[in-house]
C-alpha cells in the first residue's frame, strides 16, 4: 500500500523582490509526524519564486522517502495552488520553468493541491524565515536551526516575509513613528578615458583611472555634497575610478572611505573594452541572449545581471544593518546603482535597460524601518553644469 504524505511549503521575500528563502515539511498523513524538512536561502527573488522553490523542495523530499507515495500539497499561496491545479494560466516567464519542474517530481495523478490559511502553514513559514535569517548572517540553513530572530519576526508580523507584502505608505506619507530612514546617496564615479567612447568597462577589465574630466567631476560633486552637509559616511566600490572619486569627496567632507566589494561593477567578460557595436559584430548571439534575459552572462564567463543583483542586494542589506538611520554616500557604477533603484521600486529586471545614469550623477534611496523604500533622486547632474 502506497504511503500518503502531506507536503506543506512556503516561501518569502523581504522586499519582493529581495532576500528570499523557502521552507517545506513532509508529514505522514496518518500520524502527522514530520518525516523531512527542507529550507534554503536563495538570494534575491520574489515571493512567488520562493514559494515555487519551496514546493519543489517539499516534493523532492517526499520523493526521496517514497517515489510511489500519494501527495497532498498544502500551501497558503493561492497563486501556486491554482496554477499547479491547472485552473489558472501561468503567465509570468519566471514561473513557467519552476511549475514545469514541480510537475515532473511525481506523476500528476499522485499529487493534489489545497489552499490553506497562512496560520495553518506555520511550520513551513518558520522554516522559510530560518533560511532567510541564516542567509542574512552569511550561513546556510541547517536542520534544527534556531527560531527566527526578533527582526525577522517583526518583518513577518508586518506581512513582508511570506505571501504578498503588506502595503504601507512611504515617502512623504510615511508615519512619523518609523523614525529616520537610512538614506543611500548613490554616486556613479567620474569619467574615465573609456566613458565618452561608451565602451564596456566592468570589474574584469583594465580598471582605468579617472580622466582629467572625471577628476573635475569629482571635485564638482564633492563641493555639492559639502554644501548639502548631509552625508555621514562614504563607502565605495573597490575599483580605481570609484576609489578616486570617493577619496575626493571624502577629503572635502572630512570622512574616511570604506571599501565594499559588493558595489563593484559587472564583470563583462570578453566584452571588456569593446563598444556595443564591436560586441554586436563579434558576439551577436551572446549579445541577443544578454539583452533578452538578465540571467544571461556576457561572453567568456562574465556576470549576468541576475548574479549582480544577488551580490548588490547582499551588500545593501549589510550596509543597512551597519548604517541604520544614517545618510551614506555609496560610490559605485552604472549596474549596481540601477540595481539598487530597481529593487527599491520593485521594478522588473528589464527596467535596467530603461534608465539613464550619467557619469558623476547622484541618485538617492531612503529605506524605512518597515522594510519599504522610496526613490528620492535619480541621475541628478545639476552640480556639473
Amino acid at each position: 500500500m502506497a504511503h500518503r504524505f502531506i507536503v506543506e511549503a512556503d516561501g518569502g521575500s523581504r522586499g519582493n523582490p529581495g532576500p528570499a528563502g523557502y521552507g517545506a515539511v513532509v508529514l505522514d498523513a496518518a500520524t502527522g509526524e514530520a518525516l523531512a524538512e527542507a529550507a534554503e536561502y536563495i538570494g534575491t527573488a520574489t515571493n512567488n519564486v520562493a514559494e515555487y522553490r519551496g514546493l519543489i523542495a517539499g516534493l523532492e523530499a517526499a520523493r526521496a522517502i517514497d517515489p510511489d507515495a500519494e501527495i497532498a500539497v498544502r500551501m497558503d499561496s493561492k497563486l501556486v495552488v491554482e496554477q499547479m491545479s491547472g485552473r489558472w494560466k501561468i503567465k509570468h516567464p519566471d514561473m513557467r520553468p519552476l511549475a514545469a519542474r514541480a510537475q515532473t517530481v511525481f506523476p500528476p495523478e499522485q499529487v493534489t493541491y489545497e489552499w490553506i490559511p497562512r496560520e495553518r502553514n506555520k511550520q513551513a513559514d518558520r522554516l522559510a524565515n530560518e533560511a532567510m535569517d541564516a542567509g542574512r548572517r552569511g550561513e546556510r540553513w541547517e536542520p534544527g536551526a534556531a527560531a527566527p530572530e526578533p527582526a525577522a519576526a517583526a518583518a513577518a508580523a508586518a506581512g513582508a516575509v511570506s505571501g504578498q507584502p503588506k502595503a504601507a505608505p512611504v515617502g512623504w506619507a510615511a508615519p512619523a513613528d518609523l523614525g529616520a530612514p537610512t538614506t543611500f546617496v548613490l554616486l556613479r564615479h567620474g569619467e574615465t578615458a573609456l566613458t565618452p567612447q561608451k565602451r564596456f568597462s566592468g570589474s574584469g577589465g583594465s580598471d582605468p583611472e579617472l580622466s582629467p574630466a572625471g577628476r573635475r567631476q569629482a571635485d564638482a560633486v564633492a563641493a555639492a555634497l559639502a554644501a548639502r552637509g548631509t552625508v555621514q559616511a562614504v563607502v565605495t566600490s573597490p575599483l580605481r575610478r570609484c576609489r578616486e572619486t570617493a577619496a575626493t569627496v571624502a577629503a572635502r567632507l572630512g570622512l574616511e572611505v570604506r571599501v565594499e566589494e559588493g558595489l563593484r561593477e559587472t564583470d563583462f567578460g570578453a566584452w571588456e573594452g569593446l563598444t556595443f557595436a564591436e560586441v554586436r559584430e563579434r558576439h551577436p548571439a551572446d549579445l541577443d541572449a544578454w539583452l533578452a534575459s538578465t540571467k544571461a552572462a556576457p561572453t567568456g564567463g562574465g556576470e549576468s545581471f541576475a548574479a549582480v543583483a544577488r551580490r548588490v542586494s547582499a551588500a545593501r542589506d549589510r550596509l543597512l544593518e551597519q548604517y541604520a538611520g544614517r545618510t551614506v554616500l555609496l560610490v559605485s557604477h552604472v549596474t549596481p546603482v540601477k540595481t539598487l533603484v530597481r529593487l527599491a521600486l520593485g521594478a522588473p529586471p528589464e527596467s535596467l535597460f530603461r534608465m539613464e545614469l550619467s557619469a558623476a550623477s547622484l541618485s538617492a534611496v531612503a529605506y524605512y524601518a518597515d522594510g519599504n523604500a522610496s526613490l528620492r533622486l535619480l541621475n541628478d547632474t545639476g552640480h556639473l553644469r
